[in-house]
């Protein structure tokens, strides 16, 4: 009589699987050797109208000391952490020995940049790296740049030196769970109480926050119900910041949701500057900026990826760059890139100038990103399957594109931002619905 077998299928497939199936994956130069992997960032190749001789020697010396500690540095692992969606901490002593965090900002101990130098040193970061580019700009142009123009003198002299170097790390939290695009509405409260402020609330989307040193929140006060900005440390009690999980895009950056639960808050670290909302536009128009560049830097390097690989690749007997239609995919990228860089280049030198106005930012924003859309769109399409492989770029890069698309106002809100500017009619929220007619 045959006895019935007490193990599990699985415990069965365990047993007689063979030892091959245990095998790392082949390193990707082997699997595919006619092609050269991101990890060895191909050379730019995209300023074909020498849009680098608009630059000062300042702003070129700036670009190329990141552009090699990008490629260097960051190129060889991101692959890898970004897979893991973890950040790769070893980097940013090397980011902070770059002197770019807090751009602009002159004085304690801050580099001082132009605007044009901080935002390329932005695309500079994004063409390699996204999600490094994301922990500059959240840590740079947001954090920082509210204690620059918010904060109290002694905050800026507390606070800034640090981050300057990177020794300490911030983030900016404004986005709530009910509030994106409408975010003076926003929930999280600010009571006052002696000696300080009681935080009540919970914000959503905060990049670097589960791991920054100081948080640049913005809450409600209860008493003149206007928005009010406060600088809480991470170790500060009833603080709590989880990370967000299973994005697709930016994956090494560490968005988390913030909870605060009767966080107490000493009054000389409420932003004496921030009385309303509208005191956030200082920052955001800044930002707005700089969020333009990272598109632009995005662009360049997809470009840069598929220029090198289709010369690179061969199929039915000559490289992929020797058929018409990969010519005019390339093409077509290429004028994306110099038209991004020129109205990337005037909105600095409108900014700079004091003439720039919220309109012309969010047009900036918006249009560079649905062009770089397009761009890195076919830059997927010409590296046909290895396009969905993180290991030549294009993928992660298709990825990392869609959060900046959305952040710092999606497509649409920036639109109705500057068609608020040119008509004099904002249409931000829909109609009234008006009762049906009896008739």
């Amino acid at each position: 009589m045959k006895v019935p077998s007490t193990r599990t299928q699985e415990e069965m497939y365990k047993e007689a699987k063979s030892s091959y199936f245990d095998l790392p994956a082949l390193d990707v130069s082997t699997a595919f050797p006619q092609a050269t992997p991101a990890s060895d960032f191909p050379t730019c190749a995209s300023d074909y109208y020498q849009l680098d001789d608009l630059l000062t020697p300042e702003e070129k010396a700036i670009r190329m000391k990141v552009r090699e500690c990008m490629e260097k540095e960051v190129a060889p692992i991101m692959t890898k952490y970004w897979e893991k969606a973890e950040f790769p901490f070893e980097v940013i002593p090397k980011l902070g020995a770059l002197h770019i965090s807090g751009g602009s900002i002159k004085g304690y101990g801050c580099p001082g940049l132009s605007i044009t130098g901080s935002a390329v040193a932005l695309a500079e970061l994004a063409r390699v790296d996204a999600s490094c580019s994301t922990f500059i700009l959240v840590h740079s142009s947001l954090a920082m740049l509210t204690i620059a123009l918010c904060g109290s003198e002694m905050q800026k002299q507390k606070y800034l030196p640090s981050l300057a170097e990177l020794s300490t790390v911030a983030c900016w939290g404004l986005t709530e769970p009910d509030y994106g695009s409408d975010a003076s509405a926003l929930r999280t409260t600010a009571r006052k109480v002696e000696g300080g402020w009681i935080l009540d609330g919970q914000k959503r989307w905060i990049g670097n926050s589960t791991f920054a040193d100081v948080l640049v929140i913005f809450a409600r006060n209860t008493a003149t119900n206007q928005i009010n900005g406060f600088i809480v440390k991470k170790d500060a009690p009833g603080l709590q910041a989880t990370k967000i999980e299973n994005k697709i895009g930016l994956r090494m950056v560490q968005n988390g949701d913030i909870l605060l639960k009767n966080v107490f808050v000493p009054d000389e670290d409420r932003l004496p500057g921030v009385s309303s909302f509208q005191d956030t536009s200082k920052v955001l128009a800044v930002s707005r900026v700089m969020v333009s560049w990272q598109p632009i830097g995005i662009a360049m390097g997809v470009y840069d990826m598929c220029h090198r690989y289709l010369k690179e690749r061969k199929q039915f007997g000559a490289p992929l760059a020797a058929f018409q239609i990969n010519q005019q995919k390339l093409v077509q990228m290429l004028g994306n890139i110099q038209a991004m860089l020129l109205v990337g280049w005037r909105l600095c030198k409108l900014y700079e100038s004091g003439k720039m106005t919220p309109g012309q930012a969010s047009l900036g924003k918006s249009w560079i990103s649905l062009r770089a859309r397009e761009t890195v769109s076919f830059g997927r399409e010409l590296l046909g399957g290895n396009g969905i492989l993180a290991d030549f770029l294009v993928a992660k890069a298709f990825c990392d594109l869609e959060p900046i698309y959305t952040y710092e106002g999606t497509y649409d809100i920036n639109t109705l931002v500057t068609g608020r500017e040119i008509t004099g009619l904002p249409s931000f929220k829909p109609a009234t619905l008006r009762p049906k007619s009896r008739l």
